[in-house]
């Protein structure tokens, strides 16, 4: 609940992989996300949120490094770790979540409900169409979002329970708001931090669809929030019609006053052409290419640790194509704007249609970062550090490819080591015709056999035990295999009488020996 009758869900999305995606792929993923734009209903009001925040080192404590387990692989776990801390030092240190909030108007909870619920099946079937997830937050993820904000520093000491608080007579405001906040012209300052809310104040006529990346491309704490309103098309229609006709009213007095003065041949001036062509522009995309109009804004709040860090963060933002205002004596009114908590309280929304909207794509890159996940290394797009569990996704095989020399056996025995220090019941067995990972089985305590024409090891390709095929008939497949093999050692292809003995023999020896339970033929 936001407000009289004004009820709101917050979900949070997955980032996809926008920018280095070829340009069909980009053309594709624009053309959903406008079709996610138009699906929304004129009653909702939309706000897109990308939160930036410093990674805890806590955080990279609990899930980034490996636990001793007095043993003698301890002494390889503390490199390990060292090796993750120094990464950890290197890489941006900032995770980048996405949010979309939307929020309806209704007369009752029952019809916000279902309202959402149906909004919410909408948003997945778009997002999963754009390659991304979108998942609900509960009243204590929300309440975490701001903990985080207005407690920056103190997000892991987050414990809220809201039954017990109700319980206690205690609000939840109580909880997550700072100890003082303090409101100046051009900034505020919420507790020991400093901070500033900017917006989108000027469009420049053109614009990238990278813009918002680079502005979030920041490694400071920063909330960037797109306010969307979308407009009914009846009434959009209705204001283009409007606006056209005020032009041509302008123009045809400019014509008339011309008459007057004997001037005949004066031409319209330049400004008034440009704005009837741009305004006979927009009501085409209206009424004939399935654009829709929205009023939108674009706010930004920085925070830093001292106020000269502030403005070094607040030039690097506007260092941009499109100009940034800042909110004078409007800093109250523009934090609780940008903040995912539904609300809009700044009167400077701008029109646009689906096309100029779309342009504010909010994905980037994305990110891998698996709880108790392996270091693979780092992002080359967002300088994040990669933790993946192979295990979590949807098909966990891999290959490493690369050029000689460019270090794939080192990747591979990188993986293994982090494997076996992670995992104390994982089966690691590797087949290593060169004889590259024998020292590092041997250090870490495993088995190496060596297989080859004289060696003492051999491997029997006759045998064949009760697990052989994996559910299928194994003399079937038995029979197949000695076929084959038939056929590689005489270099030619089998006659249909040599494969019909072959097959016949291999099957009546086979079945005899699995008679047997696998330990021999029996006697007759």
């Amino acid at each position: 609940l936001t407000g009289r009758n004004k009820y709101s869900k917050t979900f949070i999305f997955t980032d996809i992989n926008y920018i280095v995606a070829s340009e069909e792929d980009k053309e594709e993923m624009f053309l959903d996300y406008m079709q996610m734009l138009n699906s929304f209903e004129s009653e909702t009001f939309i706000k897109f949120t990308i939160l930036n925040s410093k990674i805890d080192n806590i955080e990279i404590e609990n899930n980034i490094k490996i636990e001793h387990e007095n043993d003698r692989l301890d002494r390889f776990r503390k490199e390990y770790n060292k090796i993750i801390e120094d990464s950890a030092k290197s890489s941006n240190g900032i995770k980048q979540e996405k949010y979309i909030t939307v929020t309806v108007t209704k007369k009752s909870l029952e019809e916000a409900r279902t309202t959402i619920r149906r909004i919410a099946v909408e948003l997945n079937k778009h997002f999963k169409k754009l390659n991304s997830t979108c998942t609900e937050l509960d009243a204590n993820e929300r309440l975490k979002l701001l903990h985080n904000f207005y407690r920056q520093g103190e997000e892991s000491s987050f414990n809220f329970d809201m039954i017990d608080n109700m319980r206690k007579g205690h609000s939840f405001k109580d909880y997550i708001c700072p100890d003082s906040m303090e409101f100046k012209k051009n900034s505020f300052k919420i507790g020991e931090k400093f901070g500033r809310v900017l917006f989108l104040k000027e469009y420049a006529s053109f614009i990238k669809d990278s813009m918002i990346s680079e502005l979030t491309d920041i490694s400071k704490n920063l909330v960037l929030s797109i306010d969307i309103l979308p407009v009914p098309t009846d009434e959009a229609i209705k204001e283009a019609e409007n606006r056209l006709l005020g032009i041509e009213t302008n123009i045809a007095n400019h014509v008339r006053k011309q008459a007057e003065n004997n001037n005949f041949l004066a031409s319209i001036p330049y400004d008034l052409e440009q704005q009837q062509a741009e305004a006979k522009e927009f009501l085409n995309d209206l009424m004939t290419r399935d654009q829709r109009m929205f009023l939108a804004i674009i706010t930004i709040v920085v925070t830093a640790d001292t106020e000269k860090e502030l403005e070094n963060i607040t030039e690097a933002a506007r260092k941009n194509r499109c100009q940034l205002g800042i909110l004078s004596f409007q800093q109250l009114d523009g934090l609780n704007t940008a903040l995912p908590i539904a609300n809009n309280k700044i009167d400077i929304l701008r029109t646009l249609t689906t096309e100029s909207l779309a342009v504010f794509l909010p994905f980037k890159v994305q990110e891998v970062q698996h709880t108790n996940g392996i270091y693979y290394g780092q992002n080359a797009i967002s300088k994040n550090m990669i933790l993946l569990d192979r295990k979590k996704l949807l098909n966990g095989n891999s290959f490493i490819l690369g050029v000689s020399g460019s270090g794939k056996s080192f990747t591979a025995k990188q993986e293994i080591s982090s494997i076996m220090l992670k995992e104390k019941d994982a089966d690691i067995i590797i087949i290593d015709p060169e004889n590259e990972f024998a020292g590092l089985v041997s250090k870490f305590g495993g088995e190496v056999i060596e297989i080859s024409s004289t060696s003492k090891n051999h491997i029997n390709a006759m045998d064949m035990n009760k697990y052989y095929g994996d559910n299928s008939n194994p003399i079937v497949l038995k029979s197949e295999f000695v076929l084959s093999l038939c056929e590689q050692l005489m270099g030619k292809a089998l006659e249909p009488q040599q494969r019909s003995i072959i097959d016949r023999c291999t099957a009546n020896v086979y079945r005899v020996f699995q008679q047997g339970n696998y330990q021999g033929i029996p006697p007759t």
